[in-house]
């Protein structure tokens, strides 16, 4: 097998409409720091809290938003709760991937009678701003996905969150929105999700990577990505790959204890300026040797960018028959290697970098070899 693309244009009957990504919630064992962290070194601003003083007295939740993009930051205060256990088993990581759809209950039954299996059926909560509806579905791992109906609401959140604001000042960073979200699943399964991603959600499979387009000397992995019709939600499913040494994905399941969400790709206009603020931030990320930019123009053309900035950023490039990305890859965001960041400028292109793969890989082998694990 190798690199296949989908050459003309498809059309998708989507099983359901999907206006875009709702909100993506993340299981962690300190929610108050957890969302200080993405207010201080990625720029998000605190909207909405849920906890003790609202009424809700098992859980907290911080909702914090930038651009078009929520992230939910839920811990819970007993040991014995299914979200304490959650963290216990996998560590910090995403549990919800939420879908913003026009009618909860109706996306819902549609998806169970292609063969979803129920998280939870459809609940109606109200407040004095309206209400909403939700409803969810299993996915890979213990990831669900939630169906967000939102139409008839006007509140901050959800019925239940307070509005809530940033402590002390906030400066965006200039994300625009969730680009794609990618899963890690065991050896053999990535096949079945996807056709669950067809059969279900009424996706289709948009690029197919196999060992020898995502490999070096020493690991490999498969990959697979699956879209909606209107191309807003893009789900790339990666499963280990024969190789000499242990793969980043074999890694991140040894880890996180089974499948799971590997990282979330969020799109800006300024590359440049948004890596920049966030490396002054704190912010890690992969290392590619300087010697990369020696050669990557003669390789994806001319860019808009100078080049310069870019190798001092160490930001990489790419491009398709479409156009070109610039892209780069944080470091692991919590102490397990599991969960990281994509950031991700598009200009045309459609596809993921696969002009990269190879130097990103041999920078996560860096890694891995620092921790012991490759």
């Amino acid at each position: 097998m190798s690199t296949s693309t989908l050459s003309q244009p498809i059309t998708v009957t989507d099983t359901f409409p999907i206006n875009g990504t709702d909100f993506i919630e993340f299981y962690v064992g300190n929610a108050k720091q957890t969302s200080l962290f993405y207010q201080h070194c990625f720029g998000f601003e605190l909207i909405a809290y849920k906890g003790p003083e609202t009424g809700c007295r098992d859980l907290v939740s911080y909702v914090v938003k930038q651009g078009k993009i929520r992230f939910v930051i839920t811990s819970a205060f007993s040991p014995d709760h299914e979200i304490s256990k959650h963290v216990a088993l996998h560590g910090d990581g995403v549990k919800v991937l939420a879908l913003w759809v026009d009618n909860a209950a109706d996306a819902y039954q549609k998806a169970i009678s292609r063969g979803a299996e129920s998280a939870f059926e459809p609940i109606t909560t109200k407040d004095e701003n309206g209400e909403v509806t939700m409803a969810s579905i299993k996915t890979y791992g213990e990831t669900i996905h939630t169906l967000v109906e939102r139409s008839k609401y006007t509140g901050v959140f959800l019925p239940g969150y307070a509005p809530k604001s940033s402590p002390v000042k906030v400066n965006s960073l200039g994300f625009k929105y969730v680009d794609h979200c990618v899963g890690n699943v065991e050896l053999g399964q990535m096949n079945k999700w996807v056709k669950f991603y067809e059969e279900v959600m009424g996706f289709k499979l948009l690029v197919t990577f196999d060992d020898k387009d995502i490999s070096t000397d020493y690991t490999a992995l498969m990959s697979k990505v699956v879209s909606n019709g209107n191309g807003f939600i893009k789900f790339p499913i990666n499963e280990p790959a024969a190789g000499k040494k242990k793969s980043q994905i074999e890694e991140y399941l040894d880890f996180y204890k089974g499948a799971g969400v590997q990282h979330i790709a969020i799109a800006t206009d300024d590359i440049v300026h948004t890596v920049e603020s966030l490396r002054n931030n704190g912010i890690e990320f992969l290392y590619v040797p300087d010697n990369y930019y020696d050669t990557v123009l003669e390789r994806v053309g001319k860019i808009d960018e100078d080049l310069n900035d870019l190798k001092r950023m160490n930001i990489l490039v790419d491009r398709d028959e479409e156009g070109y990305l610039l892209q780069i890859f944080t470091k692991p965001i919590q102490d397990r290697p599991t969960v990281f960041f994509e950031i991700i400028e598009r200009h045309g292109a459609k596809s993921f970098g696969k002009g990269n793969f190879k130097a990103l890989f041999e920078a996560i082998e860096r890694e891995q070899e620092l921790r012991g694990t490759l």
